[in-house]
């Protein structure tokens, strides 16, 4: 008899169903190469124990997380940027990796490392207050109500990004999708741990601070979205109480 996959439990306490497409078109010859070659040296492989991002970057001064890379445009740059930080991807899309592993391969990015399964089951792993920052960037919107549950954004992983962050970190959300953003807000301004404090009005429609298009959203453009939302929140500083004034 077959055994069921374990999925992280959800708020109700039943296993969490992950959605995710996992292959697309057949992979080249040189991308190949890497999966085969590459991609062990840098997949994080989850065991018992909890997983230390100072494990993983002894040397780092920060470490983040992107959670659903896609072809890993976002990653990189800010791997190339930023090469004291420590950056977690996390895909399931082979088409992505293969992307993402091909850039780490010609860059010489020695501060990523990969998973490739639900990043939720990472995040589960991983001590509380461990990360520096989080993105999710252009996720999949799952525009239909009935799928509204395969939302990345929920009370479970918003829970979980919570207990990860340190104290005052960011967590940054970006769609061109205003019904998620509508859905991550009200998420978000039920959860403990995490503020909304925008500088002004509107801010929200204008990128983030050295921002460079995703293909994602090169595609909403050519496909008559033009406007984004680019969501900051911080982890609270004290998540029991009300909002600090170095929160504010």
């Amino acid at each position: 008899m077959t055994s069921k996959p374990h999925h992280p439990l959800n708020v109700d306490g039943e296993p969490r169903a992950f959605f995710g497409r996992r292959s697309g078109k057949r992979l080249h010859k040189g991308q190949d190469q890497l999966f085969k070659e590459l991609l062990p040296e840098l997949e994080i492989a989850l065991g018992d124990e909890v997983l230390d991002p100072t494990a993983l970057f002894p040397e780092a001064r920060r470490r983040e997380i992107e959670i659903g890379y896609g072809g890993g445009e976002h990653l990189s740059l800010e791997a190339s940027r930023h090469r004291d930080t420590g950056y977690i991807g996390c895909e399931v899309f082979s088409g992505g990796i293969a992307k993402l592993l091909q850039q780490i391969d010609e860059e010489e990015l020695g501060n990523i490392r990969l998973y490739t399964d639900d990043a939720l089951k990472l995040l589960q792993k991983l001590p509380d207050a461990s990360l520096d920052g989080a993105f999710l960037l252009y996720p999949d919107p799952w525009p239909k109500t009935r799928h509204h549950k395969r939302r990345f954004i929920s009370p479970l992983t918003l829970a979980q990004l919570g207990r990860t962050l340190k104290p005052g970190a960011p967590f940054r959300f970006a769609t061109d999708i205003e019904d998620y953003a509508n859905w991550t807000l009200a998420h978000i301004l039920r959860a403990p741990d995490f503020i909304f404090a925008p500088e002004r009005p509107r801010v929200w429609h204008e990128p983030y601070a050295g921002w460079e298009p995703t293909r994602y959203e090169e595609k909403a453009r050519a496909a008559g979205r033009n406007t984004s939302f680019y969501l900051s929140f911080l982890r609270r500083w004290n998540a029991a109480g009300p909002s600090s004034s170095a929160e504010r």
